[in-house]
């Protein structure tokens, strides 16, 4: 079996995969501090209450966009696991498709895995979106190349920055407002209507820019924590696909393999 470790700013994901199939994952906060022992202790008493020993892993592989979090999941993987793991994007793991930017080396781990594992299951040109502590955009040619994108703040991150730079505005959930006004009555409707409605005139204008610089038909793939809540008020959407990132570890480790 295949243990992929998605490392993003907020989360760690942890998914076993068979016969590229998804059969368990787990999540844990990011701490780069955390050892390989740490994550041990926690990742095989979690594997073993759904069935899985650590014997039945024989590849695993680490999608990073916190470096200082690497040398401790490696740790994990050879003294635990006995796996020397794959990175993505480093030795054997290399991306395999054409990086059509100006600093291919800035490019996150994350965003490389959406595109590959999004032109890998979509066709035609695409618009990979995917919600997380930063909102990416990222466009894939119809050969799979990778042509560019943009970065927004995530909309947690927005709202922490508004809640925590004002004095009396309170912290809310994010959720849809309850009606479809845009004229709130209160502070904390107001907040909402400009954090939810605001994000979504965000996704759609920034969508519809990249669609016509593209110059040609491009699917919209979205993904990420957020990816159901915009869908189900938004129509740009194509296909929502929460395990794109997950799906991109596990095809880089069966092309290396």
């Amino acid at each position: 079996m295949l243990l992929v470790a998605d490392v993003g700013n907020t989360n760690v994901v942890f998914a076993v995969f068979d016969g590229g199939e998804i059969k368990a994952r787990w999540r844990i906060a990011t701490d780069p501090r955390r050892t390989g022992d740490e994550y041990a202790v926690w990742l095989l008493q979690l594997a073993e209450f759904q069935g899985f020993s650590k014997d039945d892993i024989d590849q695993v592989i680490i999608g990073s966009v916190v470096p200082r979090a690497i040398h401790n999941l490696t740790v994990l993987s050879e003294k635990y696991l006995g796996v020397t793991p794959l990175v993505a994007g480093q030795g054997d793991a290399q991306w395999g498709f054409d990086l059509d930017i100006e600093q291919p080396s800035s490019l996150g781990a994350d965003r490389a895995l959406n595109s590959l594992a999004a032109h890998a299951k979509y066709e035609g040109d695409l618009i990979v979106v995917d919600f997380g502590t930063a909102t990416t955009f990222d466009v894939v040619d119809f050969n799979g190349s990778y042509k560019g994108g943009i970065i927004a703040p995530g909309i947690n991150l927005s709202l922490d920055a508004l809640v925590g730079n004002t004095a009396k505005l309170p912290r809310i959930a994010i959720e849809k407002p309850a009606t479809s006004s845009v004229i709130g009555r209160n502070t904390e409707d107001q907040m909402l209507i400009g954090v939810f409605w605001g994000y979504v005139a965000l996704i759609e204008g920034l969508i519809t820019r990249m669609k016509k610089e593209i110059g040609r038909p491009a699917k919209v793939v979205a993904t990420g924590g957020l990816a159901i809540l915009f869908d189900e008020h938004t129509d740009l959407f194509d296909a929502v696909d929460a395990d794109l990132t997950l799906n991109g570890l596990a095809l880089l480790a069966e092309r290396s393999a």
